[in-house]
């Protein structure tokens, strides 16, 4: 239930803090006092998107605070599985930012939008007048025979495989259209990828065959330089290797005396066997170093192969090329696999079908057990509410084809007059008769669905007298098992409640604002009597008053 409600700084509303009770509560004023204006700070905590329009203060924020409490509701999962705290008393926030942005939080952590609508959906329904207009759609009237019959797992099993169904369903038409696609570019690319394949590819070959036909063309001129490279190391005039040499001699000389001169000896006898290796290492690529130009034009005909591949594909090296060949055999592959692929997917397909079908029936079967129970209960309540002749039934038939909420289509037929003609409810039921009939099946929900709240906004629209009287009746047996809140312009409605809030506009020379106060058993009087005769109150008009309280 809703417990507490906490607003500043939204439209005309400064701060009001408000304390809620359980059983039936009415909230009555005069018209433009600022009861709508709750109601939509109560929507913020509902999900409902707002802007800075709302902001009383622009320079200021809005923070709407609702505390709830949700012991026994079963709750605990969608929190967990959310990541966000559970409390028997769970605290919700809505903020909106002068920058128009807004934030809402849960136990204070923060939640987005669709988590936020999801968890005050099981916590509170608000019902304003526009709602009536939901009578006639069809998903409003299916979703009131599945709250009746009340198996919420198998139409989430049914939704969970219709949502498989349907993935299927897009996965093969992606398919076909797909292999239509490669189908029509088949030949093409086979002959792209028969081109790459042929090439003999190899990441590594284009920078190696590069530097290959680099030496080959400069042969000679290697050649040249290794054997002269070869000449100075070991050559007949001044070689390195004859002088290094002689120097080891020279130091050995003096070893005795010099000691140094044997270590100097001993690197210059290291750099002999170095340059030596180095030498024979030089005459060796020399002797190797060939010109050959069939060679050269062979390798030159790869290369060339391989540019054009690289131009013709606009990729800039072989492992690119690779890459490209890989692509190419998968599209192959897959529009060969097509037919295979195919009839695995409808193979699934069909063993989900066989299930849904299944459930559907399921479905089926259970929203026509509960049409009775469901007709009987608006009859009983209609009858109650001052329409003796009125008939209602539940209308069914089978689709041909399976939606997203199984097989049925369920129109609500309604008759206000004995002998009057059964049509869609919407078509024919004047604006009170949809109140009373909306009345009737909230108050048939109210049990099913085990909500802790439930706001009636004028729901008393274009109705008065004794049906009035019989409405504030039964939102009082609502009221026996869950909070139920009411506001109303009707005296004989405002007796039925429990407790009485009263809004009310005030006024300065700066600003005009809205405020809220619970009334104690005078201050009813006086407000019921007002609601009976307006401002000018006279003794007849507060007996009147006291008169429909004690009743």
């Amino acid at each position: 239930m809703l417990k507490t409600l906490s607003i500043s700084n939204y439209v005309l509303i400064d701060k009001i803090e408000l304390s809620l009770n359980d059983g039936f509560t009415v909230i009555t004023g005069e018209t433009g006092a600022g009861k709508s204006i709750m109601l939509g700070a109560l929507s913020l905590i509902l999900g409902n998107r707002s802007d800075v329009s709302v902001l009383l203060d622009k320079s200021k924020k809005c923070i709407v605070e609702a505390e709830f409490l949700v012991a026994g509701y079963g709750l605990e999962k969608i929190f967990d599985d959310n990541d966000v705290d559970y409390d028997d008393n769970t605290f919700i926030r809505r903020e909106v930012l002068p920058t128009g942005k807004s934030r809402a939080f849960i136990n204070d952590t923060p939640v987005n939008l669709s988590f936020l609508k999801n968890v005050t959906s099981k916590f509170i329904d608000i019902h304003s007048q526009h709602q009536n207009l939901l009578l006639g759609d069809k998903n409003f009237q299916l979703m009131v025979v599945d709250t009746v019959f009340g198996d919420s797992n198998q139409i989430a099993e049914y939704s969970k495989l219709y949502k498989e169904h349907s993935e299927i369903d897009k996965q093969i038409e992606i398919l076909v259209e797909e292999n239509n696609k490669q189908k029509a570019d088949y030949d093409y690319i086979q002959f792209q990828h028969e081109q790459l394949s042929e090439a003999n590819l190899d990441g590594d070959e284009l920078p190696a065959l590069e530097n290959e036909l680099q030496q080959m063309t400069h042969a000679e001129e290697i050649k040249m330089s290794l054997s002269g490279v070869h000449e100075l190391l070991s050559g007949e005039h001044h070689p390195v290797l004859s002088s290094l040499k002689e120097a080891k001699v020279v130091l050995e000389k003096v070893v005795s005396y010099f000691p140094d001169a044997s270590e100097m000896a001993q690197r210059i006898d290291e750099s002999f066997i170095d340059l030596t290796d180095l030498a024979d290492d030089v005459m060796h690529k020399a002797e190797n170093v060939e010109y050959d130009p069939k060679v050269i034009a062979i390798k030159q005909e790869r290369l060339d192969l391989l540019y054009s591949l690289l131009h013709k594909h606009r990729v800039s090296s072989g492992e690119e090329l690779i890459e490209l060949k890989e692509e190419y055999e998968k599209r192959l592959e897959k529009v060969e696999s097509f037919d295979e692929e195919l009839k695995s997917l409808k193979k699934k397909k069909e063993k989900i079908d066989k299930k849904l079908v299944k459930i559907a029936d399921l479905l089926t079967r259970s929203r026509r057990s509960v049409f009775e129970i469901i007709t009987q209960t608006i009859l009983k309540q209609l009858l109650e509410l001052g329409m003796e002749h009125a008939r209602f039934e539940i209308q069914h038939k089978l689709l041909e084809q399976l939606s997203l909420n199984g097989q049925d289509e369920i129109v609500f037929m309604f008759s206000a007059n004995k002998n009057g003609e059964m049509a869609p409810l919407d078509k024919v039921a004047s604006g009170g008769e949809m109140s009373r009939v909306m009345l009737s099946i909230k108050a048939l929900l109210s049990t099913s669905k085990g909500l802790p709240t439930i706001i009636f906004d004028e729901i008393d629209a274009g109705v008065s007298g004794e049906v009035a009287d019989k409405m504030g009746r039964i939102m009082g047996e609502i009221a026996e098992t869950i909070q139920v809140v009411a506001i109303t312009h009707l005296p004989q409605i405002a007796v039925k409640g429990k407790h009485h809030l009263r809004v009310f506009k005030t006024e300065d020379e700066h600003q005009t604002s809205s405020n809220i106060v619970e009334l104690n058993s005078d201050e009813r009087i006086i407000e019921i009597a007002k609601m009976l005769s307006g401002a000018d109150l006279s003794d007849a008009a507060l007996n009147n008053a006291r008169a429909l309280l004690e009743n």
